[in-house]
């Protein structure tokens, strides 16, 4: 199949071309010059990107990773293709061990017939589980259950990442409560992104959480002590240290669009990363964000990527290039799946995605099969 556009994202440009995909090998088969075949979906001047990656998603419609229920999970990775989003990593919210085995038993096992049955669980790709909590300070939780927040457990984690089918692939923690950085460089020499977020750490503790294998930061801004320019904080060193990715959620009531500015100007074109982010009990409000029941405080974002996307370009200022690098090489970098993820490239993926000047989602591909829009 051929879907051409006078606009294609590729080598971080614009370019008048045509895609060829393979339904059955599900990736690209090679990329010509704007009307050098007959297309079969000719898209006109809407644009082609590759298929967003969203890396800190609790669900939607209907369905919390938590729940640990698999028709829920089939629901949500159906629907969430007409955000754009082709890959996904299901994400956790602190609560007993129980709850969070049977959520990452569900996601192991939907992950595993995507994987040996392709075309059985149509939609987004479940690409691994960000683990958030339970190893996170009380003190900066959020909407995570206070309760179960507790000290990283090596040997605890391992029995997690077993129940996982290894599919974890982030887990956010507080890096001041892992006693001499243990689990930290476990998980950086397992392959595994440690990421630094729900945490009271101090700058230096966070430089010294870097320098042990941590990578990323999770929702910068949020769930940690405020910038002070004589106290920095995680925020601080985040926003220093370029090689270290972070992600923002881009509603403009997390955080202030000059904020959000600031944190991409800061971080560059490589290492800035879209969130969206859930909580426990809360209150959808009219104006996308969610509220906690109890206390009325801000507990996370309905924010869809592509409405990000546009939030980025339109409201923050933020170049196209750094923009989709967010929601698409970015995370594909974190999580160390570049070579298949992120990008219109011939013998990657063909996860791709065909948004109208508003942002909406015309059409969008998972590996090689149209999972939205009207069928070409």
């Amino acid at each position: 199949m051929i879907l051409q556009s006078r606009r294609v994202w590729i080598i971080n440009d614009w370019l008048r071309a045509q895609v060829e995909i393979s339904a059955s090998s599900g990736r690209i088969e090679g990329i010509y010059p704007y009307g050098a075949k007959r297309a079969d979906l000719d898209c006109g001047n809407m644009r082609i990107v590759p298929g967003f990656i969203d890396v800190h998603t609790h669900g939607a419609y209907g369905f919390d990773t938590n729940d640990g229920d698999e028709e829920g999970l089939r629901r949500w990775l159906l629907n969430v293709v007409g955000e754009g989003v082709t890959g996904i990593l299901p994400t956790t919210v602190t609560q007993s061990e129980a709850v969070l085995t049977k959520a990452l038993r569900n996601a192991a096992g939907v992950a595993r017939m995507q994987r040996t049955n392709p075309g059985s669980v149509p939609g987004a790709e479940i690409l691994g589980v960000h683990f958030e909590g339970p190893y996170l300070d009380s003190a900066r939780k959020g909407a995570q259950a206070g309760e179960y927040c507790a000290a990283p457990d090596l040997e605890q984690f391992r029995q997690y990442f077993d129940a996982s089918d290894c599919l974890i692939r982030i887990v956010t923690l507080a890096c001041e409560r892992d006693e001499g950085y243990r689990l930290t460089r476990y998980l950086n020499e397992n392959g595994i992104v440690p990421s630094l977020g729900h945490s009271s750490a101090s700058c230096e503790q966070a430089v010294m959480a870097f320098a042990n294998g941590a990578r990323s930061v999770t929702h910068v801004y949020n769930g940690m002590a405020p910038f002070h320019h004589r106290d920095p904080g995680i925020v601080g060193a985040s926003l220093r240290f370029h090689d270290v990715y972070g992600e923002i959620i881009c509603d403009g009531l997390h955080s202030d669009w000059t904020a959000v500015h600031a944190f991409f100007a800061c971080k560059g074109e490589d290492h800035g990363v879209q969130a969206q982010f859930g909580g426990n009990r809360i209150e959808l409000c009219e104006d996308g964000s969610a509220h906690m029941v109890d206390s009325g405080k801000l507990a996370g974002s309905t924010l869809k990527i592509n409405e990000g996307l546009r939030n980025l370009v339109e409201k923050a200022g933020v170049p196209w290039q750094a923009a989709i690098n967010s929601c698409t090489i970015n995370p594909a970098r974190l999580i160390g799946m570049e070579e298949r993820k992120g990008s219109i490239r011939t013998g990657k993926d063909a996860d791709l995605v065909v948004l109208r000047n508003d942002y909406s989602v015309a059409a969008a591909f998972v590996r090689g099969r149209q999972c939205w829009g009207e069928q070409a």
